[in-house]
C-alpha cells in the first residue's frame, strides 16, 4: 500500500498545482469503452493505478486501483474462492470505469449498477485533497461520484465485494415467439430469489431468448460443458441463437458454462459487434473465418479498432434503460426507424435517488421499479449529418417513453436538455463543495458537438480520408495490431479447462 500513496501523493500534487493556477484539468486513464472522441488538454495521467492492492478473505473485500479491468480482477479473486457480484461482460472494462460510469450486467437484476457492490472509493479533490467516501464518510460524494464519469474529482481506489464463486453458470434458455412475451418473461425471471443472472436477446420479432442462470459446483454426469472462450468456441449469440432456433414458445433447454466463460461470454465478438467487422469488409462469415481472425474479434480490439478507424462517427452503440410498461413500443420504435438485430435485454435494480445513473421515479411498493435496458449497437445513417438526426429523433424518443440513455456512448442532447433529467442543483453543489470545478461538468465530458466533429472531417486530411471504404477500417485493424491488445486475450489465465480450481 506503500506504493500505492506515493502515486497517490504525486497525483495530488499535480492537482494542486493546476488547481493554485485556476487551469482546469482533464484525467487520462489509458483505456475505454466509451465511443465518444477524446482530447489531450491539460491532463492527470493515473493509467498507471492498475493493481489489485489485497484480497480480504475474511471481509470478502478487494481493494483495486481504478484501472484493473474485469480479467484482472477475476484472476486475482478467483484464487481465493471468491467473485465480485456484478463483473461488466467486456474483460477490458475497468473497476473505475464501471464505478464511475454505468455499469448493469445480467447479475443487476439483483445487485443493481456495479457501484452498488462498492464499498468505499478513495478520491484526489479538485484542489488536491485526498479522502475517503463511503455510505458513513462523505456519503453525499460517494452516491454522486457514481455515474459522474470523473467530474467531481478522480477516484483512486476502490473497496469493492466480493460473494462465494462457484465452478459453473447452470444457464436455462427460455424461447419467446413475441416482444411481448420477451418482456413479460424477464419479469417473470427476476422474481426468482434463485437465480443469479437474468439477461435476453432478440433476434427478430418472433424469435427471442430470456436467459436465465444460477451458481452452481453440480453438473450431472450426463451433461456436456459449453466454454465460449477459446478461437475455436462459439460465439456465444450465435450458439443460442442455433440452440433455440426450433424451440417453441416458452420451451427451454439447460446447459453448464464455466464461471470465468459465462462472465465473459460476449467478449468474441463484442455480443455481435464484431460481426459489423466482417459486413464492413465485405468478408466471409463463418466458423472459419472467426477462428481464424480471433484474434482481432475481442472487444479490446475491436474497441480499438472502432476508435482509430473513426468509424464510431457512425455507427450506433447505444444502451437505453426504460421503464417496463414502455419498453415494447420503443423495441416497436427502433425496429422501424434502425432496422438494427439482435437487440440484449437486461433488467436493472435502480439506484438509489438523486442519482447520475438512468433512473425512473416510478415505486413498486417501497422500492424503485426495475428497468429494462436495450442495447441498440449496428451501423447507422452514412451521412454525417442524417447520423445526428437519427440519433437526436432517439433520444426524443426515449425521452416521450420516459427512458434514458447510458453516458458512454454519443450523447447530443443540449445543456438544458440533459438537466431536465438530473438534479442539478444536487449536483452542481456537490460541485462546489467538493472544490471539482476545475474539472469538466458531466455534462461537458458527455456531451458530442456536431459542429466540431464535422470541422474535424473538414479540415483533417486524415480524418476526412478515413471515410472512404476500405481506408478507415484498415486504419483502425493497423492500429489495433500495434497496440498488442491481442496478446492480453491470448495469455488470460481465466480460460482453465475445469471451472477456477
Amino acid at each position: 500500500m506503500q506504493n500505492h500513496r506515493n502515486i497517490i501523493q504525486k497525483i495530488a500534487a499535480s492537482v494542486q498545482d493546476y488547481f493554485k493556477g485556476s487551469e482546469p484539468f482533464r484525467i487520462y486513464h489509458g483505456s475505454t469503452n466509451s465511443t465518444r472522441q477524446t482530447t489531450r488538454e491539460n491532463i492527470i495521467d493515473i493509467s498507471h493505478l492498475s493493481r489489485v492492492l489485497k484480497v480480504d478473505t475474511n471481509a470478502r473485500t478487494a481493494f483495486v486501483e481504478p484501472n484493473v479491468p474485469m480479467d484482472r480482477l477475476i484472476e486475482c479473486t478467483l484464487k481465493h474462492g471468491l467473485i465480485p457480484p456484478v463483473v461488466m461482460e467486456f474483460p477490458g472494462i475497468t473497476a473505475g470505469g464501471g464505478f464511475a460510469g454505468t455499469g448493469g450486467e445480467s447479475s443487476s437484476f439483483k445487485y443493481g449498477y456495479f457501484n452498488e457492490i462498492v464499498n468505499s472509493i478513495e478520491v484526489v479533490l479538485g484542489n488536491g485533497d485526498i479522502i475517503t467516501a463511503s455510505d458513513t464518510e462523505n456519503s453525499d460524494l460517494f452516491y454522486g461520484a457514481s455515474g459522474a464519469v470523473g467530474s467531481l474529482g478522480i477516484i483512486t481506489l476502490l473497496e469493492i465485494q466480493l460473494i462465494q464463486a462457484k465452478i459453473y453458470v447452470k444457464v436455462t434458455y427460455h424461447s419467446t415467439r413475441s416482444i411481448h412475451e420477451a418482456i413479460a418473461k424477464i419479469g417473470i425471471e427476476i422474481q426468482n430469489p434463485e437465480l443469479d443472472y437474468v439477461d435476453g436477446i432478440l433476434f427478430s420479432k418472433e424469435h427471442g431468448v430470456i436467459i436465465s442462470g444460477c451458481l452452481t459446483d453440480y453438473i450431472p454426469d450426463s451433461a456436456e460443458v459449453q466454454r465460449f472462450s477459446n478461437a475455436d468456441d462459439p460465439w456465444y449469440y450465435l450458439h443460442i441463437k442455433e440452440k433455440t432456433k426450433t424451440l417453441r414458445t416458452l420451451q427451454s433447454i439447460t446447459e453448464y458454462i464455466p464461471l470465468s466463460d459465462y462472465l465473459f461470454r460476449y467478449d468474441r465478438g463484442g455480443f455481435w459487434v464484431g460481426a459489423s467487422a466482417f459486413e464492413y469488409f465485405k468478408f466471409p462469415f463463418n466458423h472459419f473465418t472467426r477462428w481464424f481472425l480471433d484474434d482481432f474479434l475481442h472487444t479490446r480490439m475491436l474497441y480499438r479498432a472502432l476508435h482509430a478507424s473513426e468509424q464510431s462517427r457512425n455507427y450506433v452503440v447505444q444502451d437505453l434503460a426504460l421503464p417496463f410498461s414502455t419498453a415494447e413500443t420503443f423495441i416497436n420504435y427502433t425496429i422501424d426507424s434502425f432496422g438494427i438485430w439482435p437487440l440484449w435485454l437486461c433488467p436493472l435494480r435502480q439506484s438509489r435517488l438523486p442519482t447520475l445513473h438512468p433512473h425512473l421515479s416510478e415505486m413498486d411498493g417501497q422500492t424503485l421499479k426495475p428497468m429494462l435496458n436495450i442495447g441498440l449497437w449496428g451501423f447507422g445513417p452514412s451521412l454525417h449529418d442524417n447520423f445526428i438526426a437519427k440519433n437526436r429523433e432517439l433520444e426524443r424518443k426515449l425521452i416521450e417513453f420516459r427512458g434514458m440513455k447510458w453516458l458512454y456512448a454519443h450523447t447530443y442532447y443540449e445543456e438544458d436538455e440533459f438537466w431536465k433529467m438530473f438534479d442539478r442543483r444536487w449536483y452542481d453543489g456537490l460541485r462546489r463543495k467538493y472544490k471539482a470545478e476545475s474539472l469538466p461538468s458531466i455534462w461537458h465530458k458527455v456531451k458530442v458537438d456536431p459542429n466540431v466533429q464535422k470541422q474535424a472531417i473538414d479540415t483533417s486530411w486524415g480524418s476526412w480520408a478515413l471515410q472512404f471504404w476500405p481506408l478507415g477500417g484498415v486504419w483502425g485493424i493497423r492500429k489495433a495490431i500495434e497496440s498488442g491488445e491481442y496478446l492480453i486475450a491470448r495469455n488470460s489465465t481465466w480460460k482453465k479447462k475445469d471451472g477456477f480450481s
